[in-house]
C-alpha cells in the first residue's frame, strides 16, 4: 500500500476510534431499547389475551359516542384521544386518552363494545411507553420537541460515518474471498480475537445498521424526512405532505362545535362495509373538526398496509382518502418506513434478524474499548522500536560513509601506482 493510503486509513482509524468511544454508551442505550421493542406487539397481545376478547352477542355494539359517554358516566376518565374499533364482533374496543394539563398521559383502556364495562388496563403498555421514549427521545422531558430527538439523529448520522470508516478499514487483500468477509478466527486469543469478532461480526450486521440508521433519521430530522418525501413520492403528495402549518391566527376565532366520533364513524362504514379489520379514530388536536381513521384490512400483517382517511366530524363529508394499494412504490416505502426500521417488512424472521443485530452493539462497544486500550499499550513500545530503528539507521548511515570514505583513499592509492 502506498504512504498515502496508510496516511488515509491511519485517519479513518482515528476517527473511527474516537466516534466510537464517545458515543459507545448511547449507541448500546438506543441499540437496546430498540432490541426490547423488537416484539412488543407480540408480547402486549399475550399479556393482555384475556381483556382484548369479549364474548360476541346478539345486541349490536355501541356507537363510539356513546360507549365514550357511557365510559365517562361510570368512573372519571381523562379526555378521550383515540378509539381502536374492530369488525370482529369479539374483540374489545381499545381507548387511548389526551394528555393532561400537567403533560401526563393516563392509562388506555380495553372496554366492553356491548355495554361499556371496563376490562382492564394493558399489561406491559407503560413499561413499553419508557422504553419507546428513551429509544426515541432518551427521556429528556417534552419528548418529541426536546433535544433528545435531534441527539438521537446525529448518534444516527455518527454510526453511519463509523460503518462506512470501518468497512474501508478491515478491506481484505483477497476482497473476493468470502471466508474473509464472514468467518471468524476462533482460534486466536487476546487483542487478535477481539480484532476478529469485531471485524467479522461487524460485517454480517453492516447492511442492517445501515437500514436502521437510514430510516431512523426520518424521526429525528424534518429535512430528512422533507428530502425522502420529495424524492419518492409524486408530486403533487410531496407538496402536500411539505405543506408547512398555518400560523395561528391573532383574532378570536368563533366557537367550534363538540366534536363526536359518530358521524365520521357512519360515514366511515358506508365507505368501507366491512372490508376492514380494525380501524384507528384520532379527535383533531387543536380546534378543527377533522377525525383522521386509519383502517387494515382484514389480510393486513404490517403497520405500512393501511388506508387513511380524513372526514369531517360536523358534516360527515370526506375530505381525503389515501388507499395503500392506489400509493406509487415510492410512496409504499415511505408509508413503510417504521416496518423497514424494525425489520417487520420481512415478517418474523426480518424482526428477529433485527433484534439480535441491536442486542449485538454491546460487542462492538466492549471490543472496541478493548482494541483501543490495547493499542495504547502497544504505542510506547512501537515508539521505542522506531527510535531503535532510527537509531540503526543512523549506525548503518555512518558505516556506509566510512566505508565510502576508505574506499575513496583506497582508489586514491590505486590511481597514484597506477599512474
Amino acid at each position: 500500500m502506498s504512504r498515502l493510503g496508510h496516511t488515509i486509513k491511519a485517519g479513518l482509524l482515528q476517527v473511527h476510534s474516537v466516534v466510537g468511544l464517545v458515543l459507545a454508551l448511547l449507541l448500546t442505550l438506543i441499540a437496546l431499547t430498540g432490541a426490547i421493542m423488537s416484539f412488543e406487539d407480540e408480547i402486549v397481545d399475550h399479556l393482555n389475551a384475556g381483556m382484548m376478547r369479549v364474548a360476541p352477542r346478539t345486541a349490536p355494539v355501541l356507537m363510539p359516542d356513546e360507549l365514550v359517554a357511557r365510559l365517562k358516566a361510570a368512573q372519571d376518565v381523562g379526555k378521550v384521544a383515540a378509539v381502536t374499533l374492530s369488525s370482529d364482533p369479539s374483540a374489545a374496543v381499545h381507548i387511548r386518552f389526551a394528555r393532561d394539563e400537567q403533560g401526563g398521559r393516563p392509562a388506555s383502556l380495553y372496554v366492553d363494545p356491548y355495554d361499556a364495562r371496563v376490562l382492564g388496563v394493558p399489561r406491559g403498555e407503560e413499561f413499553f411507553a419508557i422504553v419507546r421514549r428513551l429509544h426515541r427521545w432518551l427521556l429528556i422531558p417534552g419528548d418529541a420537541k426536546s433535544w433528545g430527538r435531534p441527539i438521537t439523529g446525529i448518534v444516527a448520522l455518527c454510526l453511519i460515518v463509523m460503518l462506512v470508516s470501518g468497512l474501508v478499514l478491515r478491506w481484505p487483500r483477497r476482497a473476493s474471498s468470502v471466508k474473509m468477509w464472514l468467518k471468524p478466527n476462533l482460534g486466536l486469543s487476546g487483542r487478535g480475537l477481539h480484532r476478529s469478532l469485531h471485524a467479522v461480526i461487524g460485517t454480517w450486521v453492516l447492511p442492517i445498521y445501515l437500514v436502521m440508521t437510514l430510516t431512523g433519521l426520518w424521526y429525528s430530522f424534518d429535512w430528512y424526512k422533507d428530502g425522502v418525501v420529495w424524492l419518492l413520492s409524486r408530486p403533487e403528495a410531496a407538496a402536500a405532505k411539505m405543506q408547512p402549518r398555518a400560523p395561528r391566527a391573532a383574532v378570536p376565532r368563533e366557537p367550534v362545535p363538540a366534536v363526536g366520533f359518530d358521524r365520521a364513524w357512519s360515514a366511515f362504514l358506508h365507505e368501507e362495509g366491512d372490508r376492514f379489520s380494525r380501524a384507528l379514530l384520532t379527535l383533531p388536536a387543536g380546534p378543527g373538526t377533522v377525525i383522521r381513521i386509519r383502517s387494515w384490512g382484514k389480510e393486513a400483517t404490517l403497520e405500512a398496509t393501511r388506508d387513511e382517511f380524513r372526514i369531517d366530524a360536523v358534516t360527515s363529508q370526506m375530505v381525503s382518502a389515501e388507499r395503500y394499494v392506489d400509493k406509487t412504490f415510492g410512496e409504499k416505502i415511505i408509508a413503510s418506513v417504521y416496518d423497514l426500521h424494525r425489520g417487520a417488512i420481512l415478517g418474523w424472521p426480518g424482526k428477529l434478524a433485527f433484534m439480535l443485530a441491536a442486542a449485538l452493539m454491546p460487542l462492538f462497544a466492549v471490543t472496541g474499548v478493548l482494541l483501543y486500550m490495547s493499542r495504547r499499550k502497544l504505542r510506547p513500545s512501537r515508539q521505542r522500536a522506531a527510535l531503535r530503528d532510527d537509531a540503526a539507521d543512523r549506525t548503518g548511515e555512518r558505516q556506509v560513509a566510512a566505508s565510502s570514505d576508505a574506499k575513496g583513499k583506497l582508489d586514491g592509492v590505486e590511481l597514484r601506482q597506477f599512474r
